[in-house]
């Protein structure tokens, strides 16, 4: 069957034609924003891998509370041993069993673990600012939180999403 050409002078050929050119375009103007859409997705994707924190970053702040936390491990490490301490989800110690320390010694484990709590608190908001970003110290927290649940010798205490749990 031979097909005629388009009729310019009819009605129904002129609608075609009109449906034709604005389907190829729509078609053209969806690759186009489909085209758009990834090189936005992978610059974003790039800009984020590129945007984490450098946790290692050694300020002369960072080495300071690094070198204060060293200093008390020795005296925490054996209630991290019994249970009496553990590491909390959020990137801090707790005493989690208080009756597993000595009446006489429970205010210096108190002690301990606030001076601990403080320093971590500060070695956070300073990688965080260290980075140029203190809007990442949640992430700093969360990245070392996990860090040292990870490195916990046997036998100590991770608190998880669902609670407290011996490694």
């Amino acid at each position: 069957m031979r097909q005629t050409p388009p009729d310019p002078q009819n009605k129904d050929d002129k609608m075609n034609a009109i449906k034709i050119k604005t389907m190829s375009q729509n078609r053209l103007n969806l690759n186009f924003l489909i085209a758009a859409f990834m090189f936005l997705a992978i610059g974003l994707f790039a800009s984020f891998a590129h945007a984490a924190a450098d946790i290692e970053i050694n300020t002369p702040a960072v080495s300071a509370i690094k070198n204060s936390m060293q200093a008390r491990h020795t005296q925490l490490e054996p209630f991290y041993a019994s249970g009496a301490v553990g590491l909390t989800r959020d990137g801090l110690v707790s005493v989690r069993d208080a009756n597993a320390v000595a009446l006489s010694q429970r205010q210096s484990v108190n002690g301990l673990v606030s001076a601990e709590n403080t320093d971590r608190n500060a070695l956070y908001k300073e990688i965080a600012n260290g980075n140029g970003h203190p809007e990442w110290e949640a992430e700093v927290r969360a990245t070392f939180a996990q860090r040292w649940a990870q490195k916990a010798p046997a036998g100590w205490w991770v608190e998880g999403a669902n609670g407290w749990v011996k490694k």
